[in-house]
């Protein structure tokens, strides 16, 4: 007779979460659990699949082979559940809820975002603001929004937790002729106008290198710079993310401009303890969010 082996729902969604946050002493803080009490967990995990699930790498822990292969698994199983659970509930979930969002994310995972969940809480009214990132981070500290994503990450945010880090680079159109082709020119730059944590990291990046630029061109809204960089008045720094098929990631090697570092993506909440529909909206937004934008297998802080 075959003995089968069911996997703990709870040490999976520690597992998960643990990767996810990037940390497993903030998923302990999330879970409301001691952190020897999530080793212990993840070494019950291990035990139950027979393998070793995680390896040092650095200073912190990398997934193995095998935990690459059941952390996707985890996930579909805590998604499932969840959405079980969440419909389950959802006919009395009632209440207002005002989300805050990017302009990156706002055309690509908006729709998905906004069906998954009026269709699990019909009840639920929403209000749906696209804006900068320190617009978000602002009117989500003064209470105008429930729940916020945004770029940053300085734990200036209320209850801000990462969900991610992407990759920034340099965009422009395919025929960009490279550095070299500027000669001693300013490199032409489109950009959003300060803050923008963008702007400030490719600024910096060009004069630790040595290369000088000019801004030719500034626009409030993602569209306007991909247009302008669309008809060829300069490069722009953003996440690889939603760049138009004109465009395309200038790979530094090839186009003699700086590396730039990676940009954190969070989620802030105006309160500590949300009301059942902010809750039930941040699980569908991370769930979202991290499908589409953490790398799998990125190796996560030991602390």
């Amino acid at each position: 007779m075959l003995i089968r082996t069911n996997l703990d729902m709870d040490v999976l969604r520690t597992f998960v979460t643990g990767f996810e946050l990037g940390s497993f002493a903030r998923a302990a803080e999330q879970l409301g659990r001691s952190q020897s009490a999530v080793s212990t967990q993840l070494r019950r995990l291990e035990d139950q699949v027979g393998q070793p699930l995680v390896q040092k790498s650095g200073r912190g822990l990398a997934l193995t082979s095998a935990g690459e292969m059941l952390l996707g698994y985890a996930k579909r199983i805590l998604e499932l559940n969840d959405e079980a659970v969440g419909s389950v509930r959802g006919a009395d979930v009632e209440g207002w809820v005002r989300l805050g969002l990017v302009q990156d994310f706002a055309e690509a995972w908006l729709p998905e975002v906004l069906s998954r969940f009026s269709s699990a809480h019909p009840k639920v009214r929403f209000e749906m603001q696209v804006d900068r990132s320190l617009c978000l981070l602002e009117k989500t500290r003064k209470g105008e929004l429930d729940i916020a994503v945004f770029w940053g990450g300085s734990g200036e945010a209320p209850h801000e937790e990462r969900v991610a880090e992407l990759t920034t680079a340099w965009i422009g159109r395919r025929d960009w002729p490279g550095v070299r082709g500027f000669g001693a020119e300013p490199l032409p730059l489109v950009a959003f106008a300060p803050p923008c944590g963008f702007r400030a990291a490719g600024l910096a990046a060009l004069d630790d290198a040595g290369l000088p630029w000019r801004l030719v061109f500034t626009s409030p809204s993602l569209t306007g710079l991909w247009a302008a960089a669309t008809a060829g008045l300069g490069i722009t720094i953003r996440t690889t993310f939603g760049v138009p098929t004109t465009l395309c990631a200038l790979e530094p090697s090839v186009s003699g401009l700086p590396k730039l570092p990676p940009m954190p993506l969070v989620l802030s909440r105006a309160e500590r303890v949300p009301s059942a529909a902010v809750a039930r909206l941040r699980a569908i937004l991370l769930e979202t969010l991290r499908s589409g934008a953490a790398p799998p297998g990125a190796a996560i802080a030991a602390e």
